[in-house]
């Protein structure tokens, strides 16, 4: 068959040409469509359900709230593991789904059993929800907003109803979360004592409240001609009129609510700050949609934030687009990328050019190598795949073997029509041009077969690995075979149109003669001496097995992002403010390194959209370097260790963004080793862990160690006694 190809190929050689142009063309279009990403899908299927309870205490919502949907999430259909985080306030489920499942029908399947444990939950506890289905990598990108001028609250409010909004109306942009600012509302600050002199309850200010904001539709009005839509307004939306409202009349006064209440629009408690380069502000998580392109959800961001910026200027806000980017990592792979595709044609013209001082051959090869690399881009995109770090590896591996596929072929089609030209009875050149493809063909799609072979158990990993290095075959096995393709259709054709002329004077130069006599003495010399150069390869193969169990084993490389992720963590009862207090100092410190471009910190959580289980006390940090080399970067990152290690009581870690979400996909933490401690007392759980802490960081080559222990935060418990309640006739919903 192949033989047929190769006749085929230079026969129609002018259509094969055209069919080498247009598969050029194609590609370079799927290039510029292909999905783009940092990272190949690398997590199973998986929902998170998060249930807001506030008020509760992390053991009520572990209680009342998790275990109920737990107990009615078990037993899904597919379900392979679930994991859940109680913390004040929040409650997060991550499901886990067994591989092939359709991850949107196991989000229904979730969804409707949701339906039935709304009714199981405490009083004041929000429906639990689907968070937003995202991308493997999560955060596309990280913005933040300052001011000298605008308050807290202002920031927050801008970046509430004006960002957000434009963000989330970008197609690929699963959710925005926002860390910091003050979140404005209209508080009732009630006075105990007037509420007793006036003998009102809080139920009374809560319904007053109620009736003085609510919302009511009135339907409309209809006579034989038409029908009038009816509108109300008078709702109380500012604080001068919530206060003016009537709680009641008592001979002909009116009771206000101003009357036993301060009414003020005040920030609501927070439960997450953020700072900018030690600055309070506002910091906005971008999330990706599943399946979305990076690229071009980032370029759809730039645009609307090109827009946007001169609308927070002219209101004395600062923006900060960058403060985290995960296209700046996709484009610096893709340039790697091009320069190795760039090196690869320049090192195989040079070597062709220097054997055979023929410019034709060499134009030859370097058409072949990216016409092969585009051809396996095409068949990746039919397959679904995305163009990643992955498969950019699995590309850049391959160049080597595309490169040789067009070496071989040219070179030996070159020279059997130079020896053919010297003969008294020259053969046609399809003849020759066919002969001496099929001469090496044959020996080269052995080769390949056997190489894609090797990459088969790539392909057979299951689990996260085999997500994140299966594209890396593929991409190779892709590339390999697209190359050969190349060489048995497009390169005969190409060397019987552009080798028909080939010059008929001597065969070699003398260089290459000489080079050949070098290489001929240095085999007779070895074949003499067999039985020591089997020694020698013996202990050479024997020294490296030795020196390979040296070698660390990690399951990820280091990824030079020039992004790092630092966790901060301080004894839990931490206030917010020594949080952002300290986390000052600790941007200031950091800042001061000078690789540092930028340092963002994000304390707790966010509102309402956030899955994040974090109190107070915990803080991430993003800090931006400057554009590094990889021993610079390490060195940064020794400094950024040093300069934490210099605040006592501190524990922290530094990751790179990548690995940080990948080893949070593989355990729930952002740490490649995890040691967990189970029981029932929280205090010795606490102190248990502390005992462990200590003990692993005197394990050679341990570094970050940090402990994520069951909250032990100060508590203030109330105790509600029956007999009194009952005496003054209370229920329990009235005290709390």
């Amino acid at each position: 068959m192949l033989k047929a190809i190769i006749r085929f190929s230079i026969r129609f050689r002018g259509v094969i040409i055209a069919l080498a142009f247009l598969l050029f063309g194609y590609g370079l279009y799927t290039l510029s469509q292909v999905k783009l990403d940092a990272f190949p899908s690398f997590t199973p299927p998986l929902v998170t359900v998060a249930t807001e309870a506030p008020g509760l205490s992390p053991e009520q919502v572990a209680t009342l709230v998790t275990q109920p949907i737990e107990n009615t999430l078990s037993g899904t259909l597919g379900l392979q593991s679930m994991r859940s985080r109680s913390i004040q306030g929040l409650s997060v489920i991550t499901l886990t789904f067994h591989n092939g499942t359709n991850i949107y029908r196991d989000r229904q399947i979730v969804a409707e059993r949701l339906n039935a444990v709304a009714g199981q939950l405490p009083l004041g506890v929000r429906a639990p929800f689907l968070t937003p289905l995202t991308s493997a990598t999560g955060v596309v990108q990280v913005l933040g907003l300052t001011s000298d001028t605008r308050s807290l609250m202002t920031l927050r409010t801008l970046a509430d109803w004006l960002l957000k909004p434009q963000l989330l109306s970008i197609p690929g942009v699963a959710n925005v979360a926002i860390y910091g600012g003050q979140v404005r509302e209209l508080q009732i600050q009630v006075e105990p004592g007037k509420l007793v002199r006036f003998g009102l309850s809080f139920q009374d200010i809560v319904r007053a409240a109620q009736r003085a904001t609510g919302v009511r539709g009135a339907g409309f009005l209809e006579d034989t001609n038409q029908r009038i839509a009816i509108r109300t307004e008078g709702q109380s939306i500012t604080a001068p009129q919530l206060a003016n409202v009537v709680i009641l009349r008592r001979q002909g006064a009116d009771l206000r609510l101003g009357d036993v209440a301060h009414v003020v629009a005040a920030p609501a408690p927070a439960i997450g700050g953020a700072t900018i380069g030690g600055k309070q502000g506002v910091i906005l998580n971008v999330e990706e949609q599943y399946g979305a392109n990076t690229l071009a959800v980032t370029r759809a961001l730039k645009d609307r934030l090109q827009q946007l910026g001169p609308v927070l200027t002219a209101q004395g806000v600062s923006l900060h687009p960058d403060l985290f980017r995960q296209a700046s990592y996709i484009e610096t792979a893709i340039a790697h990328l091009r320069g190795a595709l760039l090196l690869g044609a320049v090192l195989v013209i040079a070597v062709l050019f220097l054997f055979l001082f023929n410019v034709r051959t060499a134009l030859i090869s370097a058409t072949a190598i990216p016409l092969s690399l585009l051809t396996a881009i095409i068949v990746l995109n039919a397959l679904g795949a995305s163009i990643n770090t992955m498969t950019l590896g699995g590309l850049a591996i391959a160049i080597g073997e595309v490169a040789d596929d067009a070496i071989i072929d040219v070179e030996n089609i070159f020279r059997r029509l130079r020896e053919n030209r010297i003969r008294p009875q020259p053969s046609s050149i399809a003849k020759v041009v066919f002969s001496s493809s099929w001469e090496v063909r044959g020996a080269v799609t052995y080769a390949t077969f056997i190489v894609a072979l090797v990459f088969l158990p790539v392909l057979s990993l299951s689990g996260v690995a085999g997500k994140l290095f299966a594209p890396l075959g593929e991409a190779y096995i892709a590339a390999v075979f697209a190359s050969l393709g190349v060489a048995l259709t497009v390169t005969p054709a190409l060397a019987y149109l552009l080798l028909e002329r080939t010059p008929s004077r001597s065969l070699e130069h003398a260089w290459i003669r000489k080079v050949k006599a070098a290489q001929a003495r240095l085999l007779t010399t070895t074949e003499g001496h067999s039985r020591w150069l089997i020694v020698g390869i013996t202990l050479l193969f024997l020294t490296a097995m030795a020196v390979l169990h040296s070698f660390g084993n990690n399951f990820l490389p280091e990824f030079r992002e020039r992004h790092f992720i630092v966790h901060v963590s301080t004894e839990p009862g931490t206030s917010l403010a020594e949080s952002l207090r300290l986390g000052r100092r600790i941007s200031l410190a950091l800042g001061r390194i000078p690789a540092v471009r930028s340092v963002a910190q994000r304390v707790g959580r966010a509102e309402r959209t956030s899955t994040d289980t974090y109190g107070v006390n915990v803080s991430e940090f993003i800090v931006g370097l400057k554009p590094l080399s990889g021993d610079a970067q390490e060195q940064v990152l020794t400094r950024i260790r040093k300069a934490l290690s210099e605040f006592p009581g501190v524990g922290f870690s530094v990751e790179t963004p990548l690995s940080d979400r990948i080893e949070e996909t593989i355990s729930g933490y952002t740490a490649p080793v995890i040691v967990s401690v189970f029981g029932t007392n929280f205090n010795l759980l606490y102190e248990k862990a502390r005992e462990i802490a200590v003990v692993l960081k005197q394990l050679p080559g341990a570094v970050d160690v940090q402990m994520h222990a069951p909250p032990t935060a100060p508590q203030l418990t109330i105790r509600l006694r029956q007999t009194a309640l009952a005496r003054w006739g209370f229920e329990p919903v009235d005290v709390l």
